[in-house]
């Protein structure tokens, strides 16, 4: 069984797609790739991927977001995206674009348009009331442009540069937390490539690595949203932005034989200029 479908049946749905469900889950099992890949090459949520597979429209937010994460996944499988975004619609019963949602013409009527007197009228009123306005700020205010006194400058302030301190290196035991900053898909599995977690955490979501997992490693798309404490402790990130991990370790032997998190956010005390001159020598 691959994804939840029996191999008679995916072999039958590449064969003889219907739907524009079926063409992309077709395409997906002829390219080798699973769910989790097409969801990190379009960072559409894994559920309304699903959706689509399934011709379920009715869970996604709109016919909008349905199109548009069609486009996507058949960009992701080698599809061409403006016939299957075309096939979509006709399948949801939509007529094309042009002649669905393009603005009817409406003739003017001339008996709504202002006569030019009219017009005329309105504008010079409008100016009327502009200098009259003028008018009464000036006698109100008095003359605005006289320079009055200038202020006092400000104090001169030295700081002093701020020396980035590194933390204290994460404990080599303790229990390997991963909490999402931001809407992020992942998959942890061990050695033996079996999954213990796939799903897209939202932001702010925790999951505590089993302590009994067989060399527990990760899978993401996105490792600057995770964050990873060891014993309640910060370890540096496990990749750069916007790029792919895989098979990152997540024990906490492992994760504290990485470079430490260096903090760079060191307050300061600023030095009057003046202050210091009067010291001493």
């Amino acid at each position: 069984m691959v994804d939840g479908v029996t191999e008679s049946g995916a072999e039958a749905a590449g064969l003889f797609p219907h739907s524009v469900g079926e063409r992309l889950h077709a395409a997906r099992l002829a390219g080798g790739l699973d769910l989790g890949d097409i969801a990190t090459k379009t960072r559409v949520p894994m559920r309304h991927l699903e959706a689509i597979e399934r011709s379920d429209y009715a869970s996604l937010p709109s016919i909008t977001y349905a199109l548009g994460f069609a486009r996507q996944y058949a960009r992701a499988v080698g599809l061409n995206e403006i016939d299957v975004a075309r096939d979509l619609r006709a399948e949801l019963g939509r007529a094309p674009l042009e002649a669905n949602e393009s603005a009817p013409y409406e003739p003017v009527d001339p008996t709504r348009v202002p006569s030019r007197l009219l017009a005329w009228t309105a504008a010079g009123i409008a100016v009327v009331l502009l200098i009259g306005y003028f008018v009464w700020k000036s006698m109100a205010f008095g003359d605005a442009s006289a320079p009055g006194p200038e202020p006092a400058p400000p104090p001169v302030v030295a700081t002093a540069p701020a020396t980035p301190q590194p933390q204290v290196a994460a404990p080599s035991t303790g229990q390997v937390v991963l909490t999402a900053t931001a809407p992020v898909w992942l998959r942890i599995y061990d050695k033996n490539d079996k999954v213990l977690f796939e799903k897209e955490m939202a932001a702010g979501e925790t999951w505590p690595v089993p302590g009994d997992a067989d060399t527990p490693m990760i899978r993401t798309g996105r490792p600057d949203a995770l964050k990873v404490a060891v014993g309640g402790s910060a370890v540096a990130p496990l990749g750069p932005p916007e790029k792919t991990i895989r098979d990152v370790v997540l024990t906490a032997a492992a994760l504290a034989a990485r470079p430490p998190v260096v903090d760079t956010a060191v307050p300061t005390t600023p030095t009057p200029l003046n202050a210091a001159a009067a010291q001493p020598n």
